[in-house]
């Protein structure tokens, strides 16, 4: 078995209280480095994430921030640099399916906070990340983005607008970046149930296991275990691409 070790490297996983973002930050953690577990509202969630991450032998902090906003996102690093050193590793998790609706009932305010939250937000972290990267001649960003890019659902129209656009600033940061020893990568996960998906109808997500080739729904271990790959050095010469994790639902564009 290969081990991949990260021991020395510091982490932020945003939107890392619950769901994927907490599986992440786990999983960076049991392989050494040290994470910031950020959060938007969820206090609770991500101090239990820390907490766990600690238990285990690893180091984590907690930090709240709105990943949107460039002023809390530095706030964010200078707090990561402090307590954990430079920060080479950016997962940017923090993104949801802020409104459905038909394309023209939504307004384009509803498109612009959906791009606000999952391509401002890169900008900023690599943004203050890159530094700290370019020092060591090293780092690791990745973005996790969906296979809804490639398979929209009704309603889904200013949600996969982001989507598509994080792929697109992914490829042009992994161009930019890869002469300072970065790799930029995305993930996009199929349908993984996490607490946000509590309520979705029993039927839709039987339709969703029956159209999937490996024929269940994956777990957040299974994108989690991507995420690590990437940050790793086994990966040191993957860099622009977009992986789906989806058990072939929706993945092959």
């Amino acid at each position: 078995m290969i081990p991949i070790d990260l021991a020395g490297r510091a982490a932020v996983v945003t939107g890392a209280a619950s769901g994927l973002g907490a599986e992440i930050a786990r999983f960076l953690g049991r392989a050494g480095a040290g994470v910031v577990v950020n959060y938007r509202r969820n206090r609770a969630g991500a101090e239990q994430v820390a907490a766990q991450i600690i238990r285990d032998g690893g180091t984590a902090i907690t930090f709240q921030a709105d990943v949107s906003d460039a002023d809390a996102v530095a706030a964010l690093f200078a707090a990561g640099r402090h307590e954990l050193g430079p920060i080479t590793i950016v997962v940017n998790n923090a993104g949801r399916e802020e409104r459905c609706a038909a394309p023209f009932e939504l307004k384009w305010e509803d498109y612009q906070k959906m791009l606000d939250l999952n391509v401002q937000a890169i900008y900023h972290t690599v943004r203050n990340a890159h530094p700290d990267m370019k020092t060591a001649g090293w780092g690791r960003v990745v973005n996790v983005g969906s296979v809804a890019f490639n398979r929209p659902f009704p309603g889904s129209a200013a949600y996969v607008t982001a989507k598509g656009a994080m792929l697109g600033i992914t490829r042009g940061l992994a161009t930019e970046l890869g002469p300072d020893g970065v790799t930029v990568n995305l993930v996009a996960p199929g349908w993984i149930p996490v607490e946000r998906h509590a309520s979705a109808p029993a039927e839709a997500l039987e339709k969703l296991v029956r159209e999937t080739p490996l024929g269940h729904h994956g777990e957040p271990a299974d994108v989690a275990g991507a995420v690590l790959y990437f940050c790793s050095d086994l990966a040191g010469f993957v860099t622009g691409t977009h992986l789906p994790v989806s058990g072939g639902h929706g993945g092959y564009v």
